[in-house]
């Protein structure tokens, strides 16, 4: 096979971190993004994108580049417990939390075994995929990565007492175009100022160097990851944010000899990831500590290994929680009575032999569910329910379908995210202006936060301009087919 085939247009796909469609419109609206009004005009505005759940970077670029759900992709969040080597796996969140658990270690999931080791085997990315097809592409900035073309990265001199590299050198499978940091640059005297990864303007010059040099592959994947910080304290409104990496778009878009051919030459997507929700103020009102709730057993702290005597680990992802139960004698119902006492958990979650067990700290009764059924939703997937559906805002038909209000393809996410993992594990969900906390997890008062089920943060736009194609669903799980039916035409 042609180990070069050119698609008819190639795809440029830009993921801005925390765009959401309310401050994308306004933005849009009042004159601060151009880049982006003349994206939306010339092209499809698609508002409601289904995020992945958690709804944590890792977790959903993962969804995003296999087509899955965490139960086949095997990504549970950006913070989890590995049952089968007994360790919690931190990519880094907060620097107190990272730091407690071992910032080399976490260092080193991130780069290397997030996609040699943790990300399934069973599932393909969309640059495996491409690659068997003959269609070179190129990820810039993006953390999941896995490709099929072994490349070089390299640590600087500087940062290599943070890993455990040998001479800060490591060889991973990944797309034939990769830029990541200061670990792998295109341009050889880029400098990457977000720590080590690149802030928006170094995404967006790996791209124009792509773009100038006349080296865009078939399929480019880019991050934009400044606007999630700043959101985080700023709360979700934040246009200042939009309207600086828009002028990065602008920029690349004027390579062209007009916008409009920029168009006729590309197919451009820009997508946001994940929304948040805006937090209290008040922390004994809106910061739900774990620790306190299950006070009566004895909770693993991070900075050591886990002990035969530990029952329970706590993983914080903002405003979802993994809780594990170690000890066998431990009956998952002890745990569940506790956490319902708690008005502020709205969704409490763990599987069974025969499904999905959900009850709820804000509403009375419960609801078993598990795939294949006499129900069925809008993505054509089919349900057995028993129970309440209220606790999942799920509104019943006489023909029985099923719609999705507060927690968009509720059902899947929820399966997705239990079957992620081997082990006994709870998932809990905070209501809006709240989220969880354990030991040294980081907290975002009066800001905002994501990871939860809600869909403030799980419905994100997407902008498709250069093509009349669109996604079969509007979910991240329903990208990679599309993109690939984009590119292999």
């Amino acid at each position: 096979m042609d180990q070069n085939v050119k698609p008819l247009k190639p795809v440029i796909l830009l993921n801005i971190d925390s765009l959401m469609p309310e401050p994308l419109e306004i933005a849009v609206q009042t004159g601060k993004a151009p880049a982006l009004k003349f994206l939306m005009e010339n092209g499809r505005y698609i508002s409601h994108m289904v995020s992945s759940f958690p709804t944590m970077s890792v977790t959903i670029d993962s969804s995003l580049l296999t087509g899955t759900y965490a139960d086949q992709h095997q990504i549970p969040g950006l913070n989890w417990f590995d049952t089968s080597k007994n360790e919690i796996i931190n990519y880094g969140t907060g620097f107190r939390e990272t730091n407690k658990s071992g910032l080399r270690k976490s260092v080193h999931n991130m780069l290397y075994r997030l996609n040699n080791q943790h990300l399934s085997e069973n599932v393909r990315t969309i640059y495996e995929e491409l690659a068997d097809k003959g269609i070179h592409s190129a990820s810039i900035n993006s953390f999941v990565y896995r490709g099929n073309t072994p490349q070089k990265l390299q640590v600087p001199g500087l940062l290599r007492g943070l890993t455990r590299f040998k001479d800060g050198q490591w060889t991973a499978e990944a797309p034939s175009i990769f830029s990541l940091g200061v670990f792998s640059k295109l341009r050889k005297r880029g400098v990457a100022t977000q720590i080590a990864a690149g802030n928006y303007k170094y995404t967006a010059r790996e791209l124009r160097h792509l773009i100038h040099r006349r080296k865009l592959p078939g399929f480019t994947f880019c991050i934009f990851q400044d606007l999630d910080f700043r959101i985080h304290f700023k709360g979700p409104m934040d246009i200042k944010g939009i309207s600086k990496i828009d002028r990065q778009i602008q920029k690349t878009l004027n390579l062209y000899s007009s916008w409009e051919e920029a168009l006729n030459q590309n197919v451009w997507m820009v997508m946001g990831d994940n929304g948040h929700a805006p937090m209290g103020s008040r922390y004994r009102d809106f910061v739900i500590d774990l620790r306190k709730i299950l006070k009566k057993q004895r909770i693993a702290r991070i900075q050591r290994p886990i002990r035969k005597k530990d029952q329970v680990v706590l993983s914080v992802n903002q405003r979802m929680a993994y809780i594990y139960i170690l000890d066998d004698t431990l009956p998952v119902s002890t745990v569940t009575e506790k956490l319902k006492k708690d008005a502020r958990i709205d969704i409490i979650a763990w599987k069974s032999e025969d499904g999905v067990n959900i009850e709820s700290g804000m509403r009375h009764g419960s609801l078993h569910f598990s795939p294949g059924g006499e129900y069925s939703d809008m993505y054509q997937q089919t349900w057995h329910m028993e129970g309440n559906p209220e606790l999942l805002d799920l509104t019943l038909s006489s023909d029985n379908n099923i719609s999705y209000d507060d927690y968009p393809d509720g059902l899947a996410r929820i399966y997705g995210a239990l079957h992620s993992q081997s082990g006994r594990f709870i998932v809990v969900n905070a209501k809006p202006g709240c989220e969880f906390k354990a030991q040294s997890t980081p907290f975002h008062l009066g800001g905002a936060a994501h990871g939860s089920l809600h869909k403030q943060e799980t419905l994100v736009p997407l902008l498709i301009a250069g093509t009349a194609i669109k996604p079969k669903y509007p979910r991240f799980v329903d990208m990679k087919s599309f993109l690939l039916e984009l590119l292999d035409r």
